[in-house]
């Protein structure tokens, strides 16, 4: 693995990471993490745009889930620091900081199927159904977990001096 390729896994992870800690601890609990959801979102932001640096013949599926992403961060970064979650923000908010999230696991499960021996012998063209179920197991959980978000997810409104402040950290 080069190390472009290990930096892209590496900023990956972190965006998993800390994606799951402001899902699980920031949204589901109606809480703030200004430090945990900056490193997500932005973390996420070079998981993307690294993806479309690496070295590739062809646009591949991996570059799809990439522009997808972009968009759902496009929409993510303003509702939360522009538009301080003010109104359907809120909800704008939460559905698509959920599915940059989404995406970054699904291509964890490719890669996962693709690099994890015993998970390539079940699934060799990640056509078959273990991946597939896999694949949908995660879909299925994203969903509950967007629609628990969707319903739990009501912070206080951010102050203008505390949405900057946490737009720096």
């Amino acid at each position: 693995m080069g190390p472009l390729v290990l930096l892209h896994v590496a900023i990956s992870l972190v965006g998993i990471f800390s994606g799951l800690i402001v899902l699980f601890h920031g949204l589901l609990a109606s809480r703030r993490l200004p430090g945990w959801t900056s490193l997500f979102l932005w973390s996420t932001v070079a998981t993307s745009l690294s993806g479309f640096i690496l070295p590739a013949t062809r646009f591949l599926p991996s570059h799809a889930t990439g522009v997808l992403s972009m968009i759902a961060l496009a929409v993510a970064i303003p509702a939360l620091y522009k538009f301080r979650l003010a109104g359907g923000w809120r909800r704008a908010y939460v559905v698509s900081a959920v599915l940059s999230l989404y995406l970054n696991v699904f291509v964890l499960v490719v890669q996962l199927f693709l690099k994890v021996p015993a998970l390539k012998a079940l699934a060799p063209t990640q056509k078959e159904p273990p991946f597939l179920i896999a694949q949908g197991a995660v879909l299925l959980v994203f969903v509950a977990l967007c629609l628990l978000a969707l319903k739990r997810f009501r912070p206080e409104p951010a102050t203008p001096a505390a949405a900057g402040a946490a737009a720096l950290s």
